[in-house]
């Protein structure tokens, strides 16, 4: 799939009023995301690039480049703010990338629940709710940049999933406004289960506007940090505060050492060799912290009220989930990481069967949660010291072989990433609201095989009238 240079000047020459985007070095900038955090991703994706940018300010903006796109089949590109990390807005097919970030205004908050435009970043979609007793269940690390649109349709959740799970549990996601890529763009709401079709298939199924979702009553979050010499130590402090069910908080980050000695910036906090358990905790809730801590043998070495916390403009949360990945690349240029999912029935002895089995070369980062069924559960964002992509594979297939589900962040295809069983029904939407395949092609691989398939039956029955 390609597109002529006369047929994107099409676009410019009968919508001039946009925000286009040609000037190569910002076009390179907006066809990448965090997909460098993989060297496997760095390479595969080296040199691709949309051929034109644009940045819609209204739904009417949207439609008419949709509409053209849909004429002369451009392929379209969707991204947020780009803080993705397995280069689900990387264009494999050159076309229009659609730059949502414009089209961000806040809709409301009633009765627990709030809507707004895909395009608005998540800390500002807070900053309005809040005022209003309410804020987002859940904040990936990204928050500060990151959008509502872009976290729902290629991320899974974040501080806050302890409490709600990830954005795929029911009753999280209410509702999504979709538009069609079609000559004439259909604007269709979503609710429910339907909605959820298009969570985290990287914008291939539907151009998604507006997102309705549950909140959560508004927390004066405490930050703290509690070091530990020994590892078991601090993974049953983490497991224990996680799952206590008397303790508020909105996350609980377990990091072996030594990650925490890649945080520069906490050096005076975190000893050197510490393992340590960042937590998110209520006011109310801090003694029961600090009793739990001591009964495990750990310091609480850093404490910030949320007062302090929004003075200094710092937070523990852009050290967590993978903020972490980020600090410690910033030191050591040779790790990357995995990301996996833990069997709830026994996920302790599997993560210390791993660090057995590990230590050294793979070092774990746990984020506790619940999962989308409502058990209590960690997921793993572990640092791995890469050698060869060979040896990266072999250590995935070692977390597999213990029971651990891998969620491959090395891939940049739909289903070998999160989906790995991918539900037809996400095929199905796309058939509604993409019927020519013109969203982010090549990052479905059910869709290319149901058009291989469509092929092969025309050019049977061709053959069939022909014999």
């Amino acid at each position: 799939m390609s597109t002529s240079t006369d047929t994107i000047q099409q676009l410019t020459t009968r919508l001039p009023e946009l925000d286009w985007i040609t000037e190569p070095l910002r076009l390179a900038r907006l066809s990448q995301d965090f997909a460098w955090f993989s060297p496997v991703l760095k390479q595969a994706l080296a040199g691709k690039r949309g051929e034109i940018a644009v940045r819609p300010r209204t739904e009417d903006e949207i439609r008419q480049v949709v509409a053209v796109c849909a004429e002369h089949a451009i392929p379209i590109t969707l991204r947020g703010t780009g803080t993705g990390n397995y280069g689900q807005c990387v264009p494999l097919h050159g076309g229009v990338i659609l730059d949502m970030s414009a089209y961000n205004a806040f809709g409301w908050v009633r009765a627990g629940v709030g809507r707004a435009q895909a395009g608005i970043r998540l800390s500002e979609f807070d900053a309005h709710a809040k005022p209003l007793g309410h804020e987002l269940r859940w904040l990936p690390s990204t928050f500060r940049s990151a959008t509502l649109g872009g976290l729902f349709g290629g991320g899974f959740g974040g501080v806050g999933s302890i409490n709600h799970g990830p954005l795929a549990a029911p009753g999280n996601v209410l509702g999504v406004r979709a538009m069609s890529v079609e000559p004439d763009p259909q604007v269709v709401e979503l609710r429910g289960a339907e909605a959820m079709l298009m969570h985290h298939t990287y914008g291939t199924n539907g151009i998604v506007l507006e997102l309705e979702v549950a909140l959560t009553p508004t927390v004066d979050w405490t930050e703290c940090i509690v070091v530990f010499e020994h590892f078991d130590a601090a993974l049953n402090f983490a497991s224990r505060m996680a799952t206590a069910p008397g303790l508020e908080k909105k996350e609980v980050c377990f990091l072996g050492a030594p990650i925490p000695d890649h945080f520069t910036a906490l050096a005076e906090h975190l000893p050197t060799g510490c393992h340590a358990v960042m937590v998110l905790v209520a006011p109310h809730s801090e003694d029961g912290l600090h009793a739990l801590a001591a009964q495990h043998g750990g310091t609480v070495s850093y404490r910030k009220t949320a007062d302090e916390v929004a003075a200094s403009n710092k937070t523990l949360i852009e050290y967590t989930w993978n903020h972490t990945t980020l600090a410690a690349l910033k030191t050591d240029k040779n790790l990357t990481y995995i990301q996996s999912g833990f069997d709830p029935s026994r996920h302790l002895a599997q993560v210390r069967a791993l660090e057995a089995e590990l230590a050294g070369e793979v070092m774990m980062h746990l984020e506790f949660l619940r999962t989308k069924e409502g058990a209590h559960n960690c997921s793993g964002l572990q640092l791995v010291r890469y050698t060869t992509e060979s040896r990266l594979n072999e250590i995935m297939q070692i977390y597999r072989n213990h029971g651990v589900q891998i969620n491959n962040p090395h891939v940049y295809i739909v289903e070998d990433g999160k989906q790995n069983n991918l539900d037809p029904e996400v095929v199905r939407i796309k058939e509604r609201f993409d019927p020519q395949g013109l969203l982010n092609p090549g990052k479905l691989r059910s869709w290319g095989e149901r058009e291989n398939r469509a092929s092969a039956s025309v050019a049977a029955a061709a053959q069939a009238a022909s014999a």
